[in-house]
């Protein structure tokens, strides 16, 4: 007997997802990950979702929202989905040698920031090292921040983190920037806002804290440091689409294409929600309304079905 909607991923799209339809008395079954909870799990205090005034670390929040899934009916497998099929109704879900069948399905696997891959930066993530300068600007009021990245959105995370920072270095390993003209006048014009030039980040100094960067520049070859308390990597996101290609309409970064205001995707009975789908505000709490918006699309498409 297939499931009424099997939901892959478990960050707060795919938690919120799994609440909503298993108060639809869906009985959702959530394939969320051997590593659960997306993104979140980086981050150690969350003080901009709404209902914690004091803050809340992003495991925690995480583990509240599956909690509360868990009381209406929602079922979990701690494990990765390896293989999907797509083709035909009910659709298959390959955990491993198991295969689970449904007539709706829910994707919400979400994205992972690119990295630079380099000494620190794993080590110190969550403790100076942000992907997520609408996520973190507010803890480094004051501070000296580094910034690297050369495009629209690292030059927007910038101009954002100058609210806070006393002082926004950008780092990039060429001579100009690859962001549009009137982003560059602005952050170029702007009094908080330094450049490094032809460089890249070797390191991230610190212990338990960012506390500078081992910088090269990459025509010269010299090396040197830069003091700073933070360090915020802008050079984009990676979909995780895999399962999906050539099964799913996918866009030229890969993310899912999806029928915005709806969650539809490509294929009819299939939805999809978070940050797989939103390159944009990549916030839990629009994930979450994201998944919200799967659940009940998914509702109403059951209902159709007769379910």
């Amino acid at each position: 007997m297939p499931e009424n909607v099997i939901i892959v991923g478990s960050g707060p799209a795919g938690l919120t997802a799994a609440l909503y339809t298993a108060r639809a008395n869906l009985e959702p079954l959530v394939v969320e990950g051997a590593a659960p909870y997306g993104q979140l799990m980086l981050t150690t205090e969350v003080e901009n979702f709404p209902g914690f005034p004091e803050g809340i670390l992003g495991p925690e929040l995480m583990e509240k929202i599956r909690t509360q899934a868990g009381r209406f009916g929602g079922k979990f497998i701690t494990s990765d989905a390896t293989r999907v099929d797509l083709s035909n109704r009910p659709f298959r879900v390959e955990v491993g040698d198991a295969v689970y069948e449904s007539n709706a399905l829910i994707v919400s696997t979400g994205a992972k920031a690119r990295t630079l891959g380099i000494p620190g930066e794993r080590e110190l993530l969550g403790r100076g090292v942000s992907s997520c300068a609408t996520c973190d600007g507010f803890f480094f009021r004051g501070k000296e921040i580094a910034i690297v990245g050369g495009g629209d959105s690292a030059v927007e995370e910038a101009l954002f983190l100058t609210r806070f920072g006393s002082k926004v270095t950008l780092i990039h390993r060429r001579d100009s920037l690859r962001a549009s003209k009137i982003m560059q006048e602005r952050a170029l014009a702007h009094e908080k806002m330094a450049f490094v030039w032809n460089t890249t980040v070797g390191e991230v100094l610190g212990d338990t804290t960012v506390t500078g960067l081992l910088l090269r520049n990459v025509e010269t070859g010299e090396t040197s440091e830069l003091a700073t308390d933070a360090l915020f990597v802008a050079i984009g996101h990676v979909p995780n689409t895999t399962l999906f290609q050539g099964q799913l309409d996918l866009d030229d970064a890969g993310y899912i294409r999806v029928a915005h205001p709806r969650t539809n995707t490509s294929v009819e009975g299939v939805f999809a929600c978070g940050d797989v789908v939103d390159h944009i505000f990549r916030q839990a709490i629009t994930a979450a309304g994201t998944g919200c918006a799967a659940a009940i699309d998914v509702e109403r498409y059951l209902e159709t079905l007769g379910h």
